[in-house]
């Protein structure tokens, strides 16, 4: 067994481009590092609904060059089956975008050079820049397909490759599996043609058409007066937010100096996303000194937007389904027209917004590969901090266009001496208190997520919280409206639970709901104590009936 781990090391050392992750593995051979090349190649990355993320490293379960080539000559395969866009044998275009993380742009040319050597056409973004931008890009060149390097909020060793087709969505059943089969047959770099050019690197006229499109997102002579602090999370949305804003005529934001150029080590953070703690304590600093109306927080691609608010003394961070919940009253105000939809982890507060207004609801499986392909999408949002305002211009989650609406939002409520969280409250009033949280473990190992979740099917909770249990779905069979995903969801007087393990890192995540109902104003602090201790018995009972 260890003289064929040693031979499989080699062999994946003779084919690597890559002089960095050479040198990596040739000192692991030579060391005989058993347990480290064991766990290298003990398989190899999985390409799914997520496309690919792991750690960067040499080795077949990891991210590297020799990975991507494999996954971008398997795409290519793909694509060429699947004829080209217009009958017309005109080889297809795909789009490359990357972000500023470590080796991202040597990913993004090698996938240039794979699909050129495949007879499609290449072309890559100008520089690093926000997702959304990839996003927007596929439909407005007229891609087959869009590829995203990128770990968005992931740790400063991961990197990732996410695939879009060209629709502008992210690729979802039975595209993955067919692209990773494609993969699988690659069994050598050496028959992956890879020229040395021939494919375009884009100027900023991709660039120029996506911030023009987010003038749309706002209301034509809509108020344009609240101040912001803007953290980009040593990501890649400052300039782009910063254009965006002056273009729409708000006050131009303050930056939080230290983390506004992009920076792949992530320095003043643990984990670049914004729902971390001690993500935000730069920003929130920062806000003390200058008072701003609000923070806002995009993640290192700028898909996801987070938003902080003043409250009381200090500042607070809004969570995901209140800015969720508050985007969608905006845009009901504003007359928008068509569905609005969620997944299911996130707050049904949604559901009542858009049945009150007589709007069309829809609930998804998690992510926006799902969410963007609800027919008729006005808009989605997810509770993990993304909002697709715009959808005819980017079919995904997009953290400028959202920066900008909830600007305008808050610009709204100050001319009228209002805040975001009195529209919170009006909103409670209304539909009742929607109170979320989220029990969320991170695991080294993941058989503890596997474990967990073993557990709760054997052993089903029958109360929580004090609450029975009224339903318990396991949604691996599916329901009548979604497709089977690996996730438990218990329904319960006036609260609901969702369990599932993460698709993007090694984390089990529990949603938690309770709602109370209020009938006025006065009500509201009564409503909110007893949802928090509602919320927290959850937590309790759910960790121990898990096991976690």
């Amino acid at each position: 067994m260890h003289d064929d781990l040693i031979a499989r090391a080699k062999a994946w050392l003779a084919e690597d481009p890559d002089a960095e992750t050479r040198d990596e593995l040739a000192k692991l051979i030579d060391a005989a590092d058993h347990a480290e090349l064991t766990a290298r190649f003990s398989g190899t990355l999985q390409f799914g609904t997520a496309g690919l993320r792991g750690e960067l490293g040499a080795g077949p379960m990891r991210m590297n060059r020799s990975v991507v080539i494999r996954a971008a000559a398997g795409l290519a395969a793909y694509l060429k089956k699947q004829g080209t866009p217009h009958g017309d044998g005109t080889a297809g275009l795909v789009v490359i975008g990357y972000d500023a993380r470590h080796k991202s742009e040597d990913f993004a040319r090698d996938t240039a050079a794979v699909m050129t050597g495949a007879g499609l056409r290449a072309a890559l973004l100008p520089r690093p820049l926000p997702t959304p931008v990839l996003a927007f890009a596929i439909r407005h060149l007229g891609a087959v397909a869009g590829v995203e390097v990128t770990a968005s909020h992931n740790p400063p060793r991961d990197n990732g490759y996410k695939v879009y087709l060209g629709d502008g969505s992210q690729i979802v059943p039975p595209a993955d599996a067919d692209i990773a089969a494609e993969i699988d047959a690659i069994t050598t770099l050496t028959t992956v043609p890879r020229p040395s050019t021939g494919w375009e690197t884009l100027d900023d006229s991709v660039l120029d058409a996506y911030l023009a499109r987010t003038d749309a997102v706002l209301a034509p002579d809509s108020p344009r007066t609240a101040r912001t602090v803007y953290t980009a999370m040593h990501g890649v949305g400052k300039d782009t937010l910063l254009a965006a804003f002056a273009r729409a005529g708000f006050p131009t934001p303050t930056l939080v100096a230290e983390q506004a150029e992009p920076d792949p080590d992530f320095p003043t953070v643990a984990f670049p996303n914004p729902e971390e703690p001690g993500a935000m304590d730069l920003a929130f600093a920062k806000a003390r000194e200058t008072n701003p109306d609000l923070v806002i927080a995009n993640d290192p691609d700028a898909d996801r937007c987070a938003v902080a608010v003043p409250d009381g003394e200090d500042w607070r961070m809004l969570r995901g389904d209140e800015v969720g919940a508050l985007l969608a009253a905006h845009l009901v105000t504003r007359g928008a027209q068509g569905t609005f939809a969620e997944s299911i982890v996130s707050s049904s507060l949604l559901g009542r917004i858009a049945g009150k207004a007589d709007l069309p609801y829809a609930e998804t499986l998690t992510g926006f590969k799902w969410i963007a392909r609800v027919e008729g999408l006005r808009y989605g949002y997810e509770e993990a901090l993304g909002y697709c305002v715009d959808p005819d211009g980017v079919r995904d989650k997009d953290g400028i266009t959202a920066a900008l609406l909830i600007t305008e939002l808050a610009s709204t409520l100050k001319a009228s001496g209002r805040t975001l969280l009195d529209l919170l409250d009006d909103l409670a009033v209304e539909h009742g208190l929607h109170a979320t949280d989220q029990l969320s473990v991170r695991v080294e190992d993941l058989s503890v997520i596997a474990d967990a979740m073993r557990r709760l099917r054997e052993q089903p909770p029958t109360r929580l919280a004090d609450l029975a249990v009224t339903r318990t779905e396991d949604l691996t069979r599916g329901t009548a409206a979604l497709p089977p995903t690996d996730g438990l969801r218990y329904t319960l007087d006036g609260a609901r639970v969702i369990v599932r393990p993460s698709g993007t890192e090694p984390k089990l995540k529990c949603y938690l709901e309770v709602v109370v109902p209020v009938a006025t104003h006065a009500e509201l602090p009564a409503a909110r104590a007893r949802a928090t201790e509602v919320l927290s018995a959850l937590k309790r009972d759910l960790s121990t009936a898990a096991g976690i």
